[in-house]
């Protein structure tokens, strides 16, 4: 008999969203995640029964039609997806052209996909376009990054170069940069489409006093990225009042590019 809870997507599923409330970037019911799944791994440890039922997603996708997905439940609390995966988890299938969201698996207790599903699918589709082997959306709370949202312009370029200074792992780990959005009404279609936009140049998109977006092949790749991108903020939030004496030129960081065979993006090094 197949057991999906042994599957290796959901293993690692199940692993990440404890470590994210362990780190406090998912508070209560915040945060979200979709990873999007090979159909013959699910086939391999699911029956694929009826579908369980259908619900309306309010957006279209069409390069998305077909696509199976691992979600992160509306309200779901972090720290309760490791005792019961089944009600805080959901594999769905997504149809007519992204219009409907197929419920296989998951959401035991008549429970919808996490609020931010538009922005979710949205953001594949152009992580996809950018990266074919893109699969995974992450969307958290980490503190300082959140924190200098309030205290450092907003311009992606500055925000993105402070980072990069603040850390020599940074440049190597996020080379295309962090896209800002200003703060914009959560769980719409209109921040859904703003962030796919901004999806199109960089894996990071953080939301200004609100949290962060980020995208990458696994769900290893995107949690060590927004790590990394946290890490920074918080040493920044240490310094930033402080004088400072030294930091990492871009001279530093073109040896980086150099050495780490990373290219950044265009125009941000002077």
């Amino acid at each position: 008999m197949k057991n999906v809870l042994s599957a290796p997507f959901m293993v690692d599923m199940i692993r990440t969203a404890t470590d994210m409330y362990s780190q406090g970037w998912d508070e209560r019911n915040s945060g979200n995640i979709s990873v999007l799944l090979d159909e013959t791994e699910v086939k391999k440890h699911l029956d694929i029964p009826a579908i369980v039922r259908v619900i309306p997603t309010g957006f279209e996708a069409p390069e998305l039609d077909g696509k199976y997905f691992l979600i992160t439940g509306a309200g779901s609390y972090f720290k309760n997806v490791q005792y019961d995966p089944k009600k805080n988890l959901g594999i769905v299938r997504l149809a007519k052209g992204g219009a409907e969201a197929e419920v296989l698996w998951g959401l035991s207790d008549g429970g919808r996909p996490t609020s931010e599903f538009p922005a979710h699918m949205m953001s594949h589709a152009a992580r996809m376009k950018a990266d074919p082997e893109n699969r995974v959306v992450m969307h958290c709370h980490p503190a300082n990054l959140l924190a200098m949202t309030y205290v450092h312009t907003l311009d992606e370029r500055e925000f993105t170069r402070t980072l990069w200074r603040m850390c020599t792992e940074c440049v190597i780990v996020f080379p295309d940069g962090v896209n800002v959005l200003p703060w914009m009404l959560c769980g719409t279609n209109e921040i859904g489409e703003a962030t796919a936009k901004e999806m199109e140049t960089a894996r990071l998109c953080v939301w200004a006093q609100h949290g962060v977006y980020g995208a990458g092949r696994g769900l290893d790749e995107t949690f060590g990225l927004i790590e990394t991108a946290e890490k920074a903020a918080e040493i920044y939030l240490k310094i930033a009042h402080l004088p400072i004496l030294n930091t990492i030129t871009d001279d530093g960081m073109r040896l980086l590019e150099k050495r780490f065979s990373v290219k950044t993006r265009e125009g941000y090094l002077e």
